[in-house]
């Protein structure tokens, strides 16, 4: 696997590329083959969340100042490795060593709604998950701050993700003061297109009505990336809109699949399409597209002229954690740029940490010029995060986009 304080050749990096399996990848891989989310299954889901609780109903004993240890979740080769040991994450080494907290680290998040399965019983009834720390998507997140399931964070713990959290990650619609959530990785939703079978793609009404694209055009099935676009295409804002609004997204969106305009709607599987010609253009995600332009740099990735989904994964702390200090100790260590670049060096998302790019040259100069991993104010100015839903939007918006893309 991939050195951490050595530069890698092109001809390095495509071979990392080819064998990581992304966060993305695990997702979306399930999804194709049918493991994850039915019309059906979904709503099963969101029905069935729960007893909330409160910080009043369900209190947590920190232990942390006796007990030098943290357990933590997070998903697959979302982690620096030890080239010459690859059961070794060195910036954790390195962790363990500057405070003597002992990290218990698991690779077991594989999927947002699997991960909430293991831990709803335990979660809605004030019970430990044997957990201090877990990893989870914006969405997912969103709806554990909804359920009281989350401790808040002691911002005297963090001064790093103060001082250094980007911006454009700061104050988003399902944790509006900051107060749960920290980004671990973070990654943009746009159009990728194969610019040896197609001139450039510029707009998502382009993707939805050239001519030349018909029946060339892929789009997600998460619900959150494709209708976000839609949205921001209408002048809309995914981050507030009215039922109304999505309705008319959603006109937009079933016009094209009607016109035959759009192929098919996938998981993580369009990067094969895409580096086949298979496709010539797609909504996509920007960890994909680096893979992918490593092979091929004919593959591009763009921001649309309306604007890009931002999404992230984050650290949470959950209800009973009997390590919460420590956990902070960890968020707070990974918010320094130089341990942000060493992540960022290996998981190639986007870093959601201010001043890593600058440390991130004395590993690889390449990456630090690499927009899809520091992206530019002007780019992330023109990104989105989702708006928060309830469960009754929750039900109510995959329903009809269900129905829309014949799911």
């Amino acid at each position: 696997m991939r050195p951490t304080n050595s530069p890698l050749s092109p001809e390095a990096r495509a071979v990392l590329s080819a064998t990581r399996l992304s966060r993305r990848t695990l997702v979306r891989g399930a999804m194709a083959s049918g493991a994850l989310v039915t019309a059906g299954g979904l709503l099963t889901a969101c029905g069935t969340e729960g007893t909330k609780q409160s910080a009043d109903s369900c209190v947590s004993e920190d232990t942390s100042g006796t007990d030098k240890k943290l357990a933590f979740s997070n998903w697959p080769q979302y982690m620096d490795v030890d080239e010459k040991d690859e059961s070794k994450h060195p910036t954790l080494v390195a962790f363990q060593e500057s405070t003597g907290i002992q990290v218990t680290y698991t690779e077991d998040v594989n999927d947002n709604d699997e991960f909430f399965g293991k831990v709803q019983n335990q979660l809605s009834g004030c019970q430990t998950t044997g957990r201090d720390l877990f990893v989870l998507t914006d969405w997912m997140a969103g709806r554990m701050i909804r359920l009281g399931w989350l401790q808040k964070l002691n911002k005297a713990n963090v001064p790093n993700v103060d001082a250094n959290l980007l911006r454009s990650l700061r104050a988003r619609p399902f944790d509006k003061n900051d107060e749960y959530a920290v980004p671990w990785q973070s990654g943009l939703t746009g159009i990728a297109y194969n610019g040896g079978v197609t001139k450039e793609v510029r707009t998502i009404d382009e993707l939805l009505t050239r001519t030349d694209l018909k029946g060339k055009v892929t789009c997600l099935t998460e619900m959150r990336d494709t209708m976000g676009l839609m949205l921001l295409s209408n002048g809309h804002d995914p981050s507030n809109f009215t039922e109304a609004q999505f309705d008319d997204a959603l006109e937009k969106l079933k016009k094209a699949v009607a016109s035959g305009q759009i192929r098919k709607f996938t998981g993580n599987d369009y990067s094969t399409d895409l580096a086949k010609g298979d496709i010539a253009a797609c909504i996509g995600w920007s960890g994909d597209v680096i893979q992918l332009t490593a092979e091929n740099e004919k593959i591009k990735f763009v921001a649309p002229d309306s604007g890009l989904m931002l999404w992230s994964d984050n650290m949470l702390i959950p209800n009973k954690s009997a390590h919460k200090a420590n956990a902070e100790k960890l968020i707070d260590y990974y918010y320094d740029p130089s341990v942000a670049a060493q992540l960022a060096a290996y998981v190639n998302y986007i870093c959601p940490v201010q001043g890593a790019q600058e440390k991130i040259t004395d590993i690889d100069a390449e990456l630090a010029d690499n927009p899809l991993i520091f992206p530019d104010d002007a780019t992330l100015n023109k990104t989105k995060v989702f708006m928060a839903l309830d469960e009754a939007q929750e039900r109510s918006y995959s329903t009809k986009f269900q129905q829309a893309i014949g799911a």
